[in-house]
């Protein structure tokens, strides 16, 4: 999965936000949920894997953030504190979730995305010499099977190749997200990702369940 359409570089003004928030200036916590959200909910709707429950999660996130600002120490930045709070309440939600049917992720021609960038820009799936409504039609089929494809990956393979392919986060931001060691990242990352290949290119080998992963601390 290409990244570029996704990168969101950490907004400069956010460590003089949280200050002013933690110091109880509203219109800064507002301005703050608001600049964060966008990707926020990026970031639910590929973990969730329906519209349903990413607004939910990032509802819930989004509390959990006002909440716990008090106590941000900022030794991390706040996007990753963010990414983390959203990550552990989409894992949460997938862990409560009962059976009921699935909602297609469907995205309508123009929408935004992390960082403003169109579906047709997204992933970097659609042929050169393509335009117009194929080239526009092909995006949007490309994106749909992308996310429905992350929704075969266990849990914690997706969560980190959201992590890491959606938000851009390194492998030790990941790995404090995830509260678990960078070689563990690493395996995740790359187990995750030829997973997604392979449903991809319809080829998953007749075995839609995976060996136990094998944890390391090794970088």
């Amino acid at each position: 999965m290409s990244s570029d359409a996704f990168r969101a570089e950490p907004l400069a003004d956010d460590r003089e936000l949280v200050k002013a928030a933690q110091a109880g200036d509203r219109a800064a916590l507002d301005h703050l949920l608001r600049a964060h959200q966008a990707r926020i909910h990026a970031v639910c709707r590929r973990i969730t894997g329906n519209d349903t429950d990413a607004f939910d999660a990032t509802q819930d996130s989004l509390i959990a953030i006002v909440r716990g600002l008090p106590n941000f120490n900022g030794s991390s930045r706040f996007s990753t504190w963010a990414y983390r709070i959203a990550t552990n309440t989409c894992l949460d939600e997938l862990r409560r979730r009962k059976r009921r049917p699935e909602l297609g992720l469907v995205t309508d021609v123009g929408e935004t995305d992390v960082d403003g960038g169109s579906v047709a820009a997204v992933d970097a799936h659609v042929p050169a010499g393509r335009a117009g409504s194929d080239q526009i039609g092909d995006a949007v089929a490309d994106r749909l099977a992308i996310d429905a494809a992350l929704q075969e990956l266990a849990p914690e393979f997706r969560a980190a190749v959201v992590l890491r392919d959606l938000c851009q986060l390194d492998y030790a931001e990941i790995a404090e997200v995830l509260d678990v060691p960078i070689g563990t990242v690493r395996s995740r990352i790359a187990r995750g990702r030829g997973q997604l290949a392979d449903l991809l290119a319809g080829n998953t080998g007749g075995n839609s369940t995976p060996p136990p992963e094998r944890h390391s601390s090794a970088p």
